[in-house]
């Protein structure tokens, strides 16, 4: 097997919210609201996937724990959740705002 890279089509095509006490419950109802399930027909919203409650549960695959300072950013067609975390974000590899 070989590596591959992978970047995303532009740098403005993932929406992503902060994990810091500001967070609005608007702002985690955005996340939610995007996560979709992939493995359903017509990709439905995946309930409860996040909840600002320190957990992200990734449809179908299981739960990871976010930290402050990290980033859920979530694919705008696919609505597959990424988790980045506070260093990674910090690095040269990634932008954000």
């Amino acid at each position: 097997m070989t590596t591959v890279t992978l970047g995303s089509a532009s740098s403005t095509t993932l929406n992503a919210i902060l994990i810091a006490g500001s967070m609005t419950a608007a702002d985690i109802a955005a996340i939610q609201l995007a996560i979709k399930d992939d493995k359903i027909n017509g990709s439905p919203v995946y309930p409860g996937a996040f909840a600002g409650n320190d957990l992200l549960y990734i449809p179908n695959r299981g739960v990871l724990r976010v930290l402050p300072g990290d980033f859920v950013a979530v694919g705008s067609t696919s609505g597959w959740p990424i988790l980045l975390s506070a260093n990674a974000a910090s690095s040269a590899d990634w932008v954000h705002g």
